[in-house]
């Protein structure tokens, strides 16, 4: 890679390494929260309450010296409470805009499913427009602007799942899962006195940070690595248990966070293993089960673990 590039990768473990001070044993988490704000996506966190969410977006806004805004979703949550408000000045005589969260640099969008579709919806412009539209004006959001939002799949009393049209708009959906024994007894060691996020530095600007981005749309992608992508999301179209399949969308999704995946591993290209490992995340929910397969007890993740599986893999010297 280009000397530049390898002086912005030294600061990316930087960050890594921020992270890992206070997310212990989550390193592969880590890896792909990062790769999706390198690939200007969004990332939807999925799981039990307690296990590090929350943390994992603050440390990463602390340690990017990001602009961090906390959207906590309720049932009576307003568009206009995410995307701000004109108010009427009389000094004036005219409206001013106050912004919303949606605004910061880096949002962290908490229980989404707790609110009505109509306020998650008022995402959707910023997520995929990098702008919003308020009063008829279109507003730019700053850059970066990344998104993670968090949902809990325990409790479904008083929530409004995702539509798919949301769902799209996410690069990844990730899990977190629980600590092992070992790593709880070290979470408790470290925050027996005060919360190692107290002690992040940022280690890394927004101008650099931006610049790491425009670098990762840099990144080769053979042809042969894009038809294997193609391949994978054109089969998601024609498996029996699948309903509804990938989209154009989520084939640019799969390509796009492979080439940020890539770089934070010190390559400038993007080898068929980031495909296969990176799939399951950026495409399983993306798709939508036929009721047999659900009634059978298979899952969206175990069915695109197969089709990767079952998809021919591009073999090159070049890939080594």
């Amino acid at each position: 890679m280009k000397q530049k590039a390898l002086v912005y990768n030294e600061k990316i473990e930087k960050v890594l390494g921020n992270i890992q001070k206070v997310m212990i044993g989550k390193e592969d988490v880590a890896i792909l929260s990062l790769s999706a704000l390198l690939a200007q996506g969004h990332v939807l966190l999925e799981d039990v309450p307690g296990v590090g969410k929350t943390m994992l977006v603050r440390t990463l806004a602390k340690s990017l010296d990001c602009d961090f805004k906390r959207i906590q979703f309720t049932p009576d949550l307003l568009p206009s409470d995410v995307t701000g408000i004109s108010i009427y000045n009389p000094k004036e005589l005219e409206f001013e805009f106050r912004g919303g969260p949606i605004l910061g640099n880096i949002v962290l969008a908490d229980e989404i499913n707790r609110t009505s579709p109509k306020t998650q919806s008022s995402l959707l412009e910023g997520m995929e427009e990098k702008s919003i539209t308020v009063d008829g004006k279109t507003i730019p959001l700053k850059q970066p602007f990344f998104v993670m939002a968090t949902q809990n799949p325990i409790e479904y009393e008083g929530t409004y799942p995702l539509p798919e049209a949301q769902l799209d708009r996410f690069i990844l959906k990730l899990n977190m899962g629980y600590p092992s024994m070992q790593q709880e007894l070290e979470m408790l060691e470290r925050t027996s006195r005060n919360h190692p996020i107290e002690q992040i530095a940022p280690v890394m600007t927004r101008d650099e940070l931006v610049q790491i981005q425009q670098e990762v749309m840099d990144v080769y992608v053979e042809r042969n690595v894009q038809q294997y992508i193609v391949n994978i999301v054109a089969n998601t179209r024609n498996r029996k248990e699948i309903f509804l399949g990938v989209s154009p969308r989520g084939s640019i999704a799969l390509m796009k966070i492979a080439k940020a995946y890539a770089y934070i591993h010190g390559r400038d290209f993007v080898l068929p293993d980031d495909i296969k490992y990176l799939a399951p995340f950026v495409l399983s929910h993306r798709i939508i089960l036929h009721s047999e397969a659900r009634y059978d007890g298979k899952t969206n993740e175990e069915i695109v673990a197969a089709i990767v599986k079952d998809t021919f893999v591009p073999i090159r010297k070049d890939f080594g």
